[in-house]
């Protein structure tokens, strides 16, 4: 598994260089004990809606790879791998203020290996939507530099029961380029 997930992350940063907007990491704490580190790239949408004044709506394409850690209630360690795609919409504030806060908003999937299965929760598929509401603001001198909050839930969609759905509370770091 760990060699697909090197492929993964060669094909995202295969290709021009700028392709790629800009890359991300990720880090969070979810329920039974579970922890999250992500790394992955983004791609701004050419896009724009309800441009008024200072705020817009856009977005933009968001390809993760990373690792879930949990331990369960015998104090077993466990590793699962997490590879995600994710649109996010972003109503954000564009002046040229030294910080742009933003709102955002996205609902993407997640293939999550081994099947998720620690103490008292238990997925049934590998596939996993991924929605997530974030807070946050833009900086630096060309607001390359984007930090916020997200909180995320992931679940089947009830596809197969037994459908849990995990909660995690996040982190999030954007590099643009």
């Amino acid at each position: 598994m760990r060699r697909w997930v090197l492929f993964g992350c060669a094909s995202l940063l295969a290709g021009s260089a700028s392709a790629v907007d800009g890359m991300l990491l990720q880090w969070g704490q979810g329920d039974n004990n579970t922890s999250l580190v992500r790394a992955g790239a983004v791609w701004q949408w050419d896009n724009q809606w309800f441009d008024r004044g200072d705020w817009r709506l856009s977005g933009y394409w968001a390809a993760e790879a990373g690792q879930w850690r949990s331990t369960n209630a015998a104090g077993k360690r466990k590793r699962f791998t997490d590879i995600g795609f994710t649109p996010v919409f972003r109503f954000e504030q564009q002046s040229l203020s030294a910080v742009a806060p933003y709102l955002e908003a996205g609902i993407g999937a997640h293939f999550i290996s081994p099947e998720f299965n620690n103490a008292d929760r238990r997925f049934s598929t590998v596939f996993q939507f991924g929605d997530h509401l974030g807070i946050g603001a833009r900086f630096g001198e060309r607001h390359q530099f984007d930090l916020g909050y997200r909180f995320q839930h992931l679940s089947n969609g009830s596809i197969k029961q037994p459908n849990p759905g995990i909660n995690f509370s996040q982190l999030n770091l954007i590099y643009r380029f």
